[in-house]
This record gives C-alpha cells, structure tokens and sequence, in this order.
C-alpha cells in the first residue's frame, strides 16, 4: 500500500511521521525511515519536527532506485520524508516495486505544491499513484485554511520568483490560504 500524506509548510507533516514511527516501534514492527539528502536544516540524515522529536534518517538521492533488495527487505513500513523531491520514475519505482510487496506499507510525506503556486513532479505522481491520501491541514495567518506555501524575504515580503528547490525553515516559508496568496 502506498499512502501519501501532504500539506503546506508548518503543516506537521514530519510531526506525524515521528508519531506514527513511534507507535508503530512500540508494536514491534520494522520502519525504515528516509529523507531526501540535500535537507540539512536540522542536520543531514535527520527526520525533525518544529517541535522537537527526531530520529535518523537513510538518504535518498535523485540516484535512488527503490526496488525491493536487502536495504527495504525487512521493512514493514517505509516512511519517506520531502517526498516532494521524489522524481516520477522513484514515485513509479515505489508503487511497483515497494508498495506491493506483501505485509509493507509505504508512507510519503510532502509537499503538494511549490512556493510559486505549481505542483513539484513527485507529489504530481503520489496524488495519481497512491492507494490513500492523507490531508494534513493547518492554518493561514488570517485563520482561512491553509493550502499554499509562501516564500517571504526577511521583512515578510511575498518572494514570487526563484529557484524552486531553496531549503528553509520558518523564516523563509509561510503557509497561506489561496486569498492571502494572490
């Protein structure tokens, strides 16, 4: 089974992939957890809430061929961090090879959209490909619900262009409603 589970920023995406590990170790069963290798906010190989809990994290690269081998054969869950930074073909690679294999269940975690408005290409294949979607919703400053990301300059400024991929915690991202965004 593979599940994908989004929001925007702020959103407590990482949150409940700790929780869930948590609850899942507490049973008994096997998680491997992985993050993609260029989000070093909280250090390299680290899955970290804003709100402190954390565990270590395998590294997944654009080089990344997720089939099933010695590295996920004794999972029973996988849980993947950023999973907005999957490509389409890891996206495919997963949902064939992954999350068919008998008694494993694969978790993504991620964004859906860009700062500019425009869906990342991996989430584009999670919300075709996953077998349950998972809303995490969360608020806008002006209490609307939330479904954007905001990139903001230091004085809180909207920034509209940029690179996409620009790595940055709560001093560079906000999330915002589709009103508070235009």
């Amino acid at each position: 089974m593979l599940e994908f589970y989004y929001s925007t920023m702020q959103g407590g995406k990482s949150t409940a992939l700790l929780q869930r590990r948590h609850n899942l170790l507490s049973i008994g069963k096997n998680v491997m957890v992985m993050t993609c290798s260029f989000d070093d906010r909280y250090g390299i190989g680290k899955v970290t809430s804003r709100i402190g809990p954390q565990c270590d994290a395998a590294l997944y690269t654009a080089e990344t061929v997720f089939e099933l081998n010695d590295t996920f054969a004794e999972a029973d869950e996988l849980f993947i961090d950023e999973a907005q930074f999957l490509s389409p073909a890891q996206v495919h690679q997963i949902h064939k090879n992954l999350s068919t294999k008998e008694g494993m269940r694969v978790s993504c975690f991620g964004l859906r959209s860009d700062f500019q408005g425009n869906s990342f290409p991996g989430a584009a294949t999670l919300l075709t490909l996953a077998d349950e979607l998972h809303e995490i919703s969360t608020l806008c400053r002006c209490g609307a619900k939330a479904t954007m990301n905001q990139r903001i300059a230091s004085d809180g400024a909207p920034i509209r262009n940029g690179d996409v991929i620009e790595i940055g915690g709560d001093s560079r991202y906000r999330p915002v409603c589709s009103k508070c965004f235009y």
